[in-house]
């Protein structure tokens, strides 16, 4: 590829041509059926960038030679797209909008990176997509960032950035943490404690949860159900699909906080329990009963009202049973049920709210404990502990997200210097990342199929504010986007060098775009938390 198209993630073909379409004041953006928000979407950005009118045309004529055209073609895959451009223009072909998006994602990268700022810098500046053809396809329709805002809030205007930063990258599933022990982020109108108390901590712990540091401050906000249609339809009009997360029966401190009730109130006094301001796994757990049951309940509609997705994602990871053991009426309902023990009680828990949604017509997916004590048909997993969660699901006929922790948590640490931010977990370099492949050895064809794709995973414990998730997700997340995007060779033989040379023009977009990501040569100065204690794993990780 020329300089012109150091394109992340790479395409599937790119044949170059010998001359340049160059957009004018006279340039017309035709945007055809089903086309059209594609169409206002491309016209606002590049007409920021770069102050030209980029007028609406009537017909795909109107684009003769140097205008843009976006049209649908039904014999494209749906995600599939075909960029040309000759001495005819540009023209953006896409099997559904989607496709339609994802080539125009490639158009402004042809662009250059001044097609990333908000307001023209350079206005005698030659706008110019150089001749060439690029068709293109993902690999996996599950391409994901899941982002935690229950640990450290992040406004409404931080999660819609976060969601064009996604875009860029071609990534089309925002997986969203709502709730945990330290806060409940989510306006739930019939239950409106959980917000009023759930939402915020009067503390909390700096750094790891063995650091000394703390800070005082109190910590919180939440989304009105109005900012969350505002998310689901700005990411929409992204073509990327929001999938939220209400956590149960673990990671529950917040919710019982608000609601005691929901808590074991025969083996604790839950009404003494605040919002969390630590770390770690709560021993504070939902009660298995009836009332907690309608409560969720109560949630869930909500949820579903607010957010479109097949999906809905429960959690059920890291659920410490110790308060169930002790209590007679968790037992007594182990007993009334006929089930086994402990995981069994968890596994009817998640199968009840499995039940729930697919009578709703929504799917669940959790996390990949929920095989533990036997897993709800239809039921999909994420598979976060390693990729054995993820080959067990597959091979009995459940969907898989892989995104294990070993290889693409985002709150690892990327280098080993004294200097890396409240370093966390293993080392994961931007090159580690690019060699991840998310479709483990040993499955068959039939069971490989069972993988939807692929996601990264943001954690924001040791993430105070976003430049902080910007350092942590960042160029990581442009690795991992080719992973999920391109149909890449095994991991040993990806030619990474190839992919940092792309990098050097990727960091001026990133740059365009105000993306404080963590230079190659290691973190800047303010970047640096001096002092503040992580929690680092030396040695590579397992790879199990």
């Amino acid at each position: 590829m020329t300089s012109g198209t150091d394109l992340i993630p790479a395409p599937r073909n790119v044949v170059a041509g010998s001359g340049e379409v160059r957009l004018t004041a006279h340039s017309q953006l035709y945007a055809g059926p089903g086309a059209e928000g594609v169409g206002r979407w491309l016209r606002a950005v590049l007409g920021a960038a770069t102050g030209l009118p980029l007028r609406e045309g009537r017909e795909l004529d109107d684009t003769e030679g140097d205008g843009i055209g976006l049209l649908l073609d039904p014999h494209l895959g749906p995600e599939e797209y075909r960029l040309v451009s000759d001495p005819a223009g540009v023209l953006v072909e896409g099997g559904s909008a989607a496709g339609v998006f994802w080539g125009a994602q490639t158009l402004r990268q042809l662009l250059g990176p001044a097609a990333y700022r908000r307001a023209a810098v350079e206005p005698d500046r030659t706008w110019a997509v150089p001749h060439l053809t690029i068709e293109d396809s993902p690999r996996f329709p599950w391409r994901g960032l899941m982002l935690d805002v229950a640990r450290h809030f992040m406004p409404k205007e931080g999660v819609l950035r976060h969601l064009d930063l996604m875009a860029a990258h071609k990534l089309n599933v925002f997986h969203f943490h709502l709730t945990d022990d330290q806060g409940w982020r989510l306006r739930i109108e019939r239950y409106p404690r959980l917000t009023e108390v759930g939402s915020w901590r009067t503390r909390t712990k700096f750094g790891h949860r063995a650091s000394p540091l703390w800070d005082e401050k109190p910590h919180g906000g939440f989304y009105t159900q109005d900012d969350i249609r505002e998310i689901v339809a700005y990411a929409a009009e992204r073509h990327i699909t929001v999938v939220p997360e209400i956590d149960v029966p673990g990671h529950s401190q917040a919710a019982i906080a608000a609601y005691p009730e929901l808590g074991n109130t025969d083996v604790i006094d839950t009404a003494s329990l605040s919002v969390w301001d630590s770390w770690g796994i709560s021993p504070n757990v939902l009660a298995p009963t009836d009332n907690t049951l309608r409560f969720y309940e109560g949630v869930f509609e909500e949820v579903l009202g607010l957010f479109p997705s097949e999906f809905v994602h429960i959690g059920g990871d890291e659920c410490r049973k110790d308060q169930w053991r002790a209590s007679p009426a968790a037992q007594a309902r182990i007993k009334e049920l006929g089930l086994a023990d402990e995981d069994e009680l968890q596994s009817w828990f998640i199968g009840h709210f499995a039940k729930w949604l697919s009578a709703r017509g929504r799917r669940l997916i959790g996390w990949d404990e929920i095989l533990e004590g036997g897993i709800a048909e239809g039921a999909a997993v994420s598979s976060w502990r390693g990729y054995g969660g993820g080959i067990a699901a597959a091979r009995a006929g459940h969907d898989v997200v892989m995104c294990p922790e070993q290889h693409v948590y985002l709150d690892h640490r990327q280098a080993d210097g004294a200097d890396e931010p409240v370093p966390i977990g293993f080392v994961r370099t931007l090159e580690d990342v690019y060699r991840f492949e998310p479709v483990p050895a040993g499955l068959d064809e039939s069971e490989a199929r069972r993988i939807l794709g692929t996601q990264a995973n943001v954690w924001t414990e040791v993430m105070e504010d976003q430049a902080r998730v910007d350092y942590q997700a960042f160029p990581r997340l442009a690795a991992f986007a080719e992973v999920a995007w391109s149909a890449l060779p095994a991991p040993g033989e990806r030619d990474f060098a190839d992919f940092e040379r792309r990098m050097a023009e990727h960091y001026r977009r990133l740059d365009a775009l105000g993306v404080a990501y963590r230079p190659p040569t290691g973190p800047l100065p303010w970047q640096q938390r001096p002092g503040v204690l992580g929690r680092p794993i030396d040695g590579p990780p397992p790879n199990r």
